[in-house]
């Protein structure tokens, strides 16, 4: 690999560039222009310069003569008197002028002037120096040591951001509490007539990508008012006190320009609660969170300033911060529903070319648990496999398709496998969706591929509810996690061995039977005792065990028992319907893809009767 080159010079390239330039001015330029030197010549020289015209004015004093050269009069020199009774004929037959010092000295206003160039020679180095120490700090310093302490707030009016609440789906429930928001910037005297005022603070909290910005931004275009964006790590700054200087500097930006919003994106990496150590590198975050507190309490909300703020990580937040009088309003901006999910499709949607025969409730369906971000990363997925196959509009099958690179991620082509690996995965697959078939209460089968994918899958089977889902049963879970081992139980049944192609199904069904006992109480043992706690609900749910060694040990215990029940229920399932195994199995083998309609059809036919004999 070819190594890619520092162009960054050091420091000490800028440092020889000064001492360079101030040794060249203190040799060549100061001393002509704030004290002309006098070059001292012999007489005859003088007279020779005299006959030739040469000297343009002279000054002759009791001991000496200073005169200048006609070709540079900047040159002066001097000689000695000597008795020569002509000289003054002969200086006025060669037109010199007679003068008294005429060596000019610099005016002050020039000296002046040329005493700044080195301190102005320093000042643009400095410049130079501080940038390419805050290109090499990754831009901690704010890009110039002059603006310290200044707000790094993105100023946003209507006529630029042009956002509105009709450009935000999915989300129903915060728009109608952010409508109150816009109703008060529009018309405040309507509240503070009956005394109300309207909270300071509205906190957005969401999973990542569902719209909090968007919907902040909705707010602003729709009340028509400066729109003030910065993120909570601009706040953060390499020396102690500028947080909280550029937190001053926010509140004064927006209280000059209210009515205004102001809207503070990851609040949680400035708001997080304080532990009281009070160390060093935590010193410059509690003066920023301080101020932000303080800021909040001072100014005027009947002013019309009204602070949003978005995190994903609200259980991170200061209790000080969410207190009534700061932020009084949390708004959840939770994942879409399938309605939702359906009308963040057409949104996106506007702008791209669309097929007559777009059904976008099948891909609301099949994108269960999408935020608004990966909808419209599907619209986007499907207007470019469009332009691949040379279509000027989007099809059924693009937004199809799409969904299928936004969950398992693009077809790998290059990923070749073998033909006993393919009948693997053929088999691997249809035990999956023939256990999920043959139980009640499982989600119907939409899907069945053994095409390699990006994500590292070599096939999957999707499963898409036909309505929108929020609740699961024991039974159903019970059916999810033995529908995980379908295919582990499908290869032992087939090729008497099994392979590592179960990894991720061993994984989601442990991690389901350890939520039935530790989170969701499906266990009569421990009953409705929480074993286990959530943190980051938003991102991801990281879990930790609440419960002694032992309980933990027997928690253990019993997430075996579970899978392996579930394990053998689907063995049993398969083992009765071998026939249909291997026949859908061929027929996927052959295909590689067959839709949820082909794979019920072949489930559904009867077999054939034997012939009878005579």
């Amino acid at each position: 690999m070819k190594e890619v080159k520092n162009n960054k010079k050091p420091f000490i390239f800028y440092y020889t560039i000064v001492i360079v330039i101030m040794i060249l001015l203190n040799m060549f330029v100061f001393p002509r222009v704030l004290s002309p030197t006098v070059k001292e010549v012999g007489y005859d020289t003088f007279l020779t310069m005299l006959d030739k015209k040469e000297i343009q004015q002279v000054q002759v004093e009791d001991n000496q003569i200073i005169f200048s050269d006609n070709a540079d009069p900047v040159n002066y020199y001097k000689t000695g008197v000597f008795n020569d009774p002509d000289l003054v004929n002969r200086l006025q037959d060669a037109g010199v002028e007679f003068g008294t010092e005429i060596v000019e000295e610099a005016s002050p206003w020039m000296s002046l002037l040329v005493s700044m160039v080195p301190f102005i020679i320093m000042i643009v180095i400095g410049q130079m120096l501080m940038k390419n120490l805050n290109k090499k700090m990754g831009g901690m310093m704010g890009g110039n040591a002059m603006t310290f302490g200044k707000s790094n707030a993105k100023i946003y009016v209507e006529s630029t951001t042009g956002i509105k609440f009709s450009d935000v789906a999915g989300e129903d429930e915060a728009k109608e509490i952010l409508t109150e928001i816009v109703d008060f910037l529009h018309n405040p005297a309507k509240y503070t007539e009956i005394g109300a005022t309207m909270p300071k603070g509205a906190l957005l909290v969401g999973p990542p990508g569902t719209g909090k910005t968007l919907l902040a931004k909705a707010v602003a275009g729709e009340a028509n008012v400066p729109f003030f964006s910065i993120s909570g790590s601009e706040f953060v700054e390499m020396f102690v006190g500028m947080g909280a200087a550029k937190v001053r500097d926010l509140f004064q930006q927006a209280n000059e320009k209210a009515p205004c919003i102001v809207f503070i994106d990851e609040i949680d990496t400035i708001g997080k609660k304080r532990d009281g150590g009070g160390m060093s590198g935590n010193d410059e975050r509690e003066q920023t969170l301080n101020q932000l507190l303080t800021e909040m309490d001072g100014f005027d909300g009947r002013k019309g300033v009204m602070i949003l703020a978005a995190t994903n990580r609200p259980d991170s937040l200061d209790p000080a911060l969410l207190r009534p009088g700061r932020f009084d309003r949390r708004v959840p901006v939770e994942l879409p529903d399938l309605k939702g999910r359906e009308d963040i499709l057409k949104v996106h949607a506007r702008k791209v070319h669309m097929g007559d025969d777009i059904d976008f409730n099948a891909i609301a369906r099949a994108a269960a648990g999408a935020s608004g971000a990966e909808l419209a990363n599907i619209i986007n997925e499907a207007a470019l496999r469009a332009v691949r196959q040379n279509r000027k509009y989007v099809t059924q099958s693009d937004l199809e398709e799409s969904v299928e690179v936004v969950i398992a991620g693009y077809q790998k082509k290059n990923k070749v496998l073998s033909d006993k690996e393919k009948l693997i995965v053929s088999y691997h697959e249809v035990g999956h969706a023939l256990v999920a078939a043959l139980q009640t209460h499982s989600a119907p089968v939409h899907k069945i591929t053994i095409i390699p994918r990006t994500s590292g899958a070599l096939g999957y089977t999707m499963q898409v509810e036909s309505g929108e889902h929020n609740l699961m049963t024991k039974e159903e879970i019970e059916n999810k996690i033995a529908t995980f081992t379908g295919g582990r139980v499908a290869e032992e049944l087939v090729f008497h061995s099994i392979t590592t192609g179960a990894s991720n199904d061993i994984e989601q069904a442990t991690k389901l039977a350890r939520a039935m006992i530790t989170r969701f109480g499906m266990n009569d043992e421990f009953d409705m005792v929480a074993m286990e706690t959530v943190s980051n609900q938003y991102l991801g749910g990281d879990t930790s065990l609440a419960c002694s060694p032992e309980t933990a040990t027997l928690i253990d215990k019993k997430v075996v028992e579970v899978v392996k029940a579930e394990h053998e229920k689907a063995r049993k399932l398969l083992s009765e319907n071998m026939p249909k195994l291997h026949e859908i199995a061929k027929f996927l083998y052959e295909k590689e893809t067959i839709t949820g309609e082909e794979f019920m059809e072949i489930l559904n036919r009867k077999e054939a009767a034997p012939a009878e004999t005579e």
